[in-house]
């Protein structure tokens, strides 16, 4: 057992444990369905989203906040805000199927077109900073938001404080393909052409958001990615009071895989490559399983291999769109979570 904050420590005791009676932490009963948090950011914490919130109605999203890069990079640096980027796409992925969801996933993620200083910005960055600066509370600002578009969850930025993103890269330069560089910055470490090591965030004891630690604690399930894997998915583990919730919480964990290698920062990465990555980052954190698309793991016993040093079973399931993009099919991506919640929970209160 890993020493635990302070504040971790006051989050736990704040944090009501199961009774005896089947009710969960928070008073919840049989029936009621699986209490889920979503880390990671993007895309691919978007098409996580799209999947589970069909399939739970208790649902938070977790989100990094290092993007620098596009419209969150401009207001970022001219307002020293968190950047909204992550945060938008999360909430937008969490509108409901109905006309109002739809109309306010399609408002926020609009981009104005202009030759002016609006060009590029994005309709929901700019609501979501506007109440930041309303309210002065980033955590009530991002739930107003949920409650306008009808967000059928909970978002949460994962640090309370804007990251840097830095990433010793081989190669980075290509006229020196064997020199190990130092990058600076998400946006530049997603589109490296060199071989990433590792990644750190500045500051390096960044605190995290308490709601967010809190949500972890008092989870069922934590889902894990997909999504960029240096800049969306370890920052998670970069953050210390988050990380050691993720080392400590009684919910079952499942690391979801991308379909694919992402140009750049994991070009050649095989499935089990992107496990060992995780496991320098973070080598006390455990799995209960490893999702991954059954057409994307060439090499199943190495997979299952690389697995069994997080403590964790492989679970291989058709998650990609049919047209044969490397995306997840939010409808088939839901059932395989449904049916890993299913059979590797234990005896929850949703059952």
């Amino acid at each position: 057992m890993i020493a635990r904050t302070p504040r971790l420590s006051r989050l736990r005791r704040l944090t009501p444990g199961r009774g005896e009676d089947g009710a969960g932490r928070s008073g919840r009963r049989r029936g009621a369905t699986p209490k889920v948090v979503a880390l990671g950011g993007g895309q691919g914490l978007s098409a996580s989203l799209a999947a589970l919130r069909r399939i739970t109605g208790d649902l938070t999203a977790v989100v990094t906040v290092a993007d620098d890069g596009g419209s969150s990079g401009r207001l970022r640096e001219e307002l020293g805000v968190l950047p909204p980027g992550d945060l938008r796409k999360a909430l937008a992925a969490l509108c409901g199927d109905d006309d109002w969801g739809q109309t306010w996933a399609r408002v926020i993620q609009h981009r104005f077109q202009s030759q002016g200083d609006l060009h590029g910005h994005a309709v929901g960055n700019l609501l979501i900073v506007a109440l930041w600066e309303q309210l002065g509370d980033p955590v009530q600002a991002l739930d107003l938001v949920g409650r306008l578009l009808g967000a059928q969850g909970r978002v949460l930025p994962m640090s309370a404080v804007p990251l840097e993103l830095q990433a010793l890269v081989k190669g980075h330069d290509p006229a020196r393909p064997e020199e190990v560089d130092t990058v600076r910055g998400q946006a530049t470490v997603a589109l490296t052409p060199g071989e990433v090591h590792s990644v750190q965030v500045v500051p390096a004891d960044p605190p995290a958001v308490p709601e967010a630690v809190a949500a972890v604690l008092d989870a069922d399930w934590v889902v894990l990615g997909p999504g960029s894997w240096f800049s969306s998915v370890i920052p998670h583990l970069l953050v210390p009071e988050l990380l050691d919730a993720l080392v400590e919480t009684k919910a079952r964990r499942v690391l979801s895989l991308n379909l694919a290698p992402q140009p750049g920062e994991t070009e050649g990465f095989s499935p089990q490559r992107h496990l060992e990555v995780l496991a320098r980052h973070a080598p006390k954190l455990a799995l209960d399983v490893v999702l991954a698309d059954e057409a994307a793991v060439p090499d199943r016993e190495s997979l299952a291999d690389a697995a069994k040093r997080f403590g964790a079973a492989v679970e291989l399931a058709p998650v990609a769109r049919e047209d044969g993009s490397p995306k997840h099919d939010p409808e088939l991506l839901a059932a395989a979570y449904d049916r890993i919640f299913r059979m590797h929970g234990r005896i929850g209160p949703w059952r």
